[in-house]
């Protein structure tokens, strides 16, 4: 499955954004889908995840209650609605996906997109 997201952008501390995760090739729906970010000399981080039929999602602690998963796989595409953002959130945001029967291995990155939260 090749992914491709998008949606990045410059936006000030409480500012909203939503990035969006297009998805083509295999079937969608066989992937757990999950999104990551990554800081400037930081590792990669989970974010959150989306169980394939969209019914069960996990966050990250520092972002509960503020980023919101969510998917449709009649569009192949997953989306992370960010809210009340914070200068802390500032990374390049990754997609990736898992098949269902590995939910943790995510063998598919998408190319990643800036967000940049100013203080």
């Amino acid at each position: 499955v090749q992914l491709q997201a998008f949606g990045g952008g410059l936006v000030q501390t409480g500012g909203s954004l939503r990035l969006s995760c297009a998805a083509s090739g295999r079937t969608f729906s066989s992937y757990v889908m999950g999104w990551f970010r990554q800081a400037p000399r930081k590792e990669r981080d989970f974010v959150a995840t989306i169980s394939w039929d969209g019914g069960t999602t996990y966050y990250t602690d520092s972002v509960k209650g503020r980023f919101t998963i969510s998917r449709d796989n009649a569009k192949n595409t997953v989306y992370l609605q960010m809210n009340s953002l914070k200068p802390e959130d500032t990374a390049v945001y990754y997609c990736a996906a898992a098949p269902r029967t590995y939910p943790n291995q995510y063998d598919y990155w998408g190319q990643g997109t800036q967000v940049t939260v100013s203080s």
